[in-house]
């Protein structure tokens, strides 16, 4: 029997989970639960411990699943207390990782076609260097067109008429933004099929091009002074406050993707040197300079603002479970500052516009932005160009005299 001493009472853990209860606890001391919320965890797995001695069960029978009954045998009981599902969670993320349940598989992936898509996803990520988020996307589109095939739906007797069906039933439900993004997912996963011999030709020249108008707009920034009312609206003085204004400087000044911004790690400063390592897509690395600015706010988020965790990304949820912040979380911190100063609420990707908008302002050279915004095509950063009105002005011929209107 292990006894967990707590600042609010003492949980004593028999059966099967008690050799456990320490791992455990210290599991959730590093994920930043308080002590009281520690000790509540402690007496749910006490409770699920009585539950599978009575039942006759060992540690290696749980599982999601198992976990469910648990739940719902504590609601059929009357109890009339809640389990907490993200404490059960962590229980078994311990497990696995000493090695005593095994990681289960997710729902789905038996199936052929979810076997298929988990390779593709591996083969996006670790071939072509795509993001998470992008192989998730093309994953997706390309369970869509497996789910649209005719017959038996084997993928050895595709041709190129369905891919290209699947193509046009496509372009008549989205807009042409989301066709074009689908044949581009399309396309890699028909040569992904060639590559592996899945199919015996390479079908992705079937996915035809979709036209159309894509709706053509300025590059959007926001003003100085929004932008100061972003970083205003902070409370230092509070450690989510830190976060929260190390975060938006650090998109403001160095015009990161949210991505890159919740990929941080603490590895990635270089304090001695100045200098910030930037994670972007297609796995590439890029050493920025980090302004004193910067610097400033992060170190302040660190020393006063950062939750205690073995976790080395920079930017942390400020509240337990403590994980990584995430993309989400780096644009849900924009929208919060959004609503605290006033202003519609915008994205994160909106302050990376800024920055490129300002270099622009002060005419900073096309190819010196691109560097800074990391861009692989000079093409995307002459986007920019456009917001500088002033020399396109200069651009435009006079209107002919005596011309009629």
């Amino acid at each position: 029997m292990a006894r967990l001493t707590g600042s609010v009472s003492t949980v004593m853990v028999a059966g099967p989970l008690a050799p456990f209860a320490d791992a455990y606890e210290a599991e959730l001391r590093d994920r930043g639960y308080a002590p009281w919320t520690i000790v509540n965890q402690q007496r749910q797995v006490a409770r699920l411990s009585g539950w599978l001695e009575a039942g006759g069960l060992t540690v290696a029978a749980l599982s999601g699943e198992r976990l469910e009954q648990f739940c719902d045998a504590r609601s059929a009981g009357g109890s009339g207390a809640s389990c907490s599902r993200q404490g059960l969670i962590a229980l078994l993320d311990v497990l696995r990782g000493l090695g005593v349940i095994e990681l289960e598989s997710p729902a789905g992936v038996d199936s052929k076609d979810e076997q298929l898509l988990a390779s593709f996803g591996d083969y996006l990520l670790g071939e072509r260097g795509l993001t998470a988020g992008t192989a998730l996307a093309y994953a997706g589109y390309a369970r869509r067109f497996l789910g649209g095939l005719s017959g038996d739906g084997e993928l050895s007797q595709v041709t190129a008429g369905e891919v290209t069906a699947a193509v046009l039933r496509e372009s008549v439900a989205v807009s042409a933004a989301s066709a074009q993004y689908f044949v581009a997912a399309l396309r890699s996963f028909l040569r992904f099929c060639f590559v592996e011999g899945l199919v015996a030709a390479d079908l992705s020249a079937a996915a035809l091009a979709v036209t159309g108008r894509r709706r053509s707009s300025l590059p959007m920034g926001i003003s100085r002074t929004d932008a100061t009312a972003l970083l205003a609206g902070c409370d230092r003085r509070r450690a989510i406050g830190r976060r929260d204004y190390a975060v938006i400087i650090t998109l403001l000044r160095l015009g990161l993707r949210a991505g890159e911004a919740a990929g941080l790690t603490l590895d990635d400063v270089d304090w001695r040197a100045g200098e910030i390592v930037v994670h972007g897509k297609g796995r590439r690395e890029d050493r920025l300079p980090l302004p004193a600015d910067v610097g400033e706010a992060i170190a302040g988020y660190l020393q006063r603002g950062r939750p205690e965790s073995r976790r080395r990304e920079l930017f942390l949820r400020a509240r337990a479970p403590i994980g990584a912040l995430g993309r989400g979380g780096v644009s849900a911190i924009v929208r919060r500052a959004c609503a605290r100063a006033g202003m519609p609420g915008i994205g994160a990707h909106r302050l990376r516009h800024t920055v490129a908008c300002e270099m622009v302002s002060v005419g900073v050279a096309l190819p010196a932005i691109g560097q800074v915004l990391r861009h692989r095509s000079l093409q995307t950063t002459a986007n920019y160009a456009r917001v500088d009105l002033g020399r396109l002005r200069l651009l435009a011929r006079p209107w002919p005299e005596g011309a009629g209107r």
